[in-house]
């Protein structure tokens, strides 16, 4: 029992001497705080729900002699075109055609090459005329994953069930961005003269401009290496003018439309989770040894959209 005649300041001398073991024993506190997770960690380390499965039914697989491109489509967005393209895709519409034009650093492009359009093949029972698809007004408090940073070309970007898109905060007006892999359906200078039989996909640096100025259907999530390395047409605005300078097309199928062990079981991160929310930030600001200097900005086409082979767990989830 503590003497009650010693004086406060002994005490607490005393006191603190008694407890110096005790205290000594206790792990130092760091002033290091901890490295941020890179984003090969972030993606290591996530977890199922953090990952949405790609859905059979709005999927194309381009079959090429190279091997397959695989790409999703944007009915939320497009849903007159996507189901035009869902149609032409049943019908066997592009098996035969061709890969008919490289633009160095813009785009590829794909369909029927003849110029002469009574020569061209019919599109069967797909629509021959739709709208023009360049955006869709939304609810103010629909879906949008926000990034941080600011953007040259809309108000506002971020990410629509997982495709790159700008918005209009004013009135929920949402459109798809022309970000690499992004595909389009190619038009003449009438709006609403697309019909998805002709399509691109961007292969180069963003052209953003075309923004709200053609529908964007979807975007490729598997085999873009196979489109973007492809060499460069001959012709204006990169077509190619020898019909061997095309490449062949076998065929372009729906997922949905295949053998099940021929389907791509793919799935792509979510972009509503603190998982995805993390990989943007560790991209906007990368700490790895190589950068001295965090950029704090990060462009809406800079984002990474992780796409992987489903785990044999997961293949059957949606």
């Amino acid at each position: 029992m503590p003497n009650p005649h010693l004086p406060t300041a002994l005490l607490a001398s005393a006191l603190l001497f008694a407890l110096a073991p005790a205290l000594s024993a206790q792990p130092a506190l760091s002033s290091t705080p901890a490295k941020p997770r890179s984003m090969q960690q972030i993606i290591d380390e996530s977890k199922p729900p953090d990952w949405r499965r790609i859905d059979p039914a709005n999927t194309l697989v381009m079959e090429l002699d190279a091997g397959r491109v695989v790409i999703e489509l944007a009915p939320q967005i497009a849903p007159q075109h996507a189901e035009n393209i869902r149609t032409l895709a049943r019908e066997g519409f592009w098996n035969g055609l061709s890969i008919n034009r490289s633009q160095d650093n813009f785009v590829v492009q794909w369909g029927d090459p003849a110029e002469d359009e009574s020569k061209r093949k019919p599109l069967g029972s797909a629509k021959t005329k739709l709208p023009a698809e360049f955006e869709r007004v939304r609810a103010k408090d629909a879906a949008f994953d926000v990034l941080p940073d600011a953007d040259g070309w809309a108000p506002q970007v971020g990410f629509v069930e997982g495709f790159p898109a700008g918005r209009d905060p004013a009135n929920g007006a949402t459109w798809l961005a022309h970000c690499y892999g992004m595909v389009g359906a190619g038009r003449d200078i009438a709006a609403d003269s697309s019909t998805g039989a002709e399509l691109y996909v961007v292969t180069g640096q963003s052209p953003r401009q075309l923004d709200r100025n053609i529908t964007t259907v979807g975007r490729v999530v598997e085999g873009i290496e196979l489109l973007s390395t492809m060499p460069r047409g001959t012709g204006p605005l990169g077509f190619y003018e020898k019909r061997e300078q095309r490449t062949p097309i076998r065929a372009i199928r729906l997922a949905s439309e295949l053998p099940e062990r021929e389907r791509p079981a793919l799935e792509a991160m979510r972009t509503d989770t603190a998982a995805f929310t993390e990989l943007v930030e560790a991209r906007r600001n990368r700490r790895d040894d190589f950068y001295k200097r965090p950029a704090g900005h990060i462009d809406l086409c800079n984002v990474p959209l992780p796409v992987r082979v489903a785990d044999a767990k997961t293949k059957g989830a949606k």
